[in-house]
């Protein structure tokens, strides 16, 4: 992907937790942090000196992490690059033509997961793996990523939330209602299945005509109240998109695994 395309992090600002930075800064000396659980953290600047990792999993945006004085984060991308070929592809677009390949190959791993999904009982698509979110709240996020940088973004719709979307867990469940959200609601998979395909559809139609002197036009209403402001190009939007929809692909394929493993047909 050329550098005006690169990937980046956006929170929802004020929708933060106040305390926030209460730990920032902490030392932890001999202490039993065994099972603790860090969800949506900023752990950058992180040092552990003398500590006893075992069984640990570790997701999330990572640069530089040196193990045992050994940065593995050269090892650790190009593994997650050979597992999932479709990164590289979209770190290399450059052109609204390349926008579309990415976006086909996007589809053709959604229906063959989808497919994979809904030959497992429905209560399973509903059911969380590790308290993260089930099959059905990530198509649910999905909706909500498309309508904050493609319908809101891109297309400049003030409200355009679907009832269903669910945003980050960061952003406040009070704030997402006002804004339409039903983020509590327990939809049956159908409902979510329709909304996820009317919003992939929906990109699918945006990219058609899309030229290259599209991609650079400035889009200046912000993904959702509380995001930072400021004008954002429309490929950099559209590349959130699709970065989205490749990390939660990956997530949910590697829960379908353990779902499947529960299922006895």
């Amino acid at each position: 992907m050329s550098p005006q395309f690169g990937p980046h992090r956006w929170s929802a600002g004020h929708h933060r937790n106040d305390d926030t930075e209460r730990f920032r800064g902490a030392r932890f000396t001999v202490a039993d942090l065994s099972g603790a659980r860090f969800v949506d953290c900023d752990l950058s600047g992180v040092k552990i000196v003398d500590g006893y990792l075992a069984d640990v999993d570790v997701s999330g945006y990572v640069e530089r992490l040196v193990v045992n004085g050994v940065d593995v984060t050269a090892y650790v991308e190009s593994e997650l690059d050979r597992r999932h070929p479709e990164r590289v592809q979209l770190r290399e677009i450059g052109s609204a033509e390349g926008f579309r390949a990415m976006w086909t190959t996007i589809e053709q791993l959604w229906t063959a997961t989808t497919a994979r999904a809904e030959r497992l009982p429905e209560s399973l698509l509903h059911e969380r793996v590790d308290d993260e979110w089930s099959f059905t709240e990530t198509l649910r996020h999905l909706v909500f990523i498309t309508d904050s940088w493609v319908n809101r973004t891109i297309l400049d719709q003030e409200t355009p939330y679907h009832q269903l979307a669910l945003p980050q867990t960061a952003y406040s469940t009070e704030d997402a209602v006002a804004l339409g959200m039903h983020v509590t609601a327990t939809p049956p998979y159908a409902e979510v299945l329709a909304a996820r395909e009317d919003r992939m559809k929906l990109v699918r139609d945006l990219l058609t005509p899309l030229t290259d002197a599209d991609l650079g036009r400035p889009c200046h209403r912000s993904p959702a109240p509380g995001y930072p402001e400021g004008p954002r190009p429309v490929a950099e939007c559209l590349a959130v998109v699709m970065g989205e929809e490749i990390d939660h692909h990956r997530y949910a394929t590697r829960d379908l695994t353990v779902l499947e493993s529960r299922h006895t047909p």
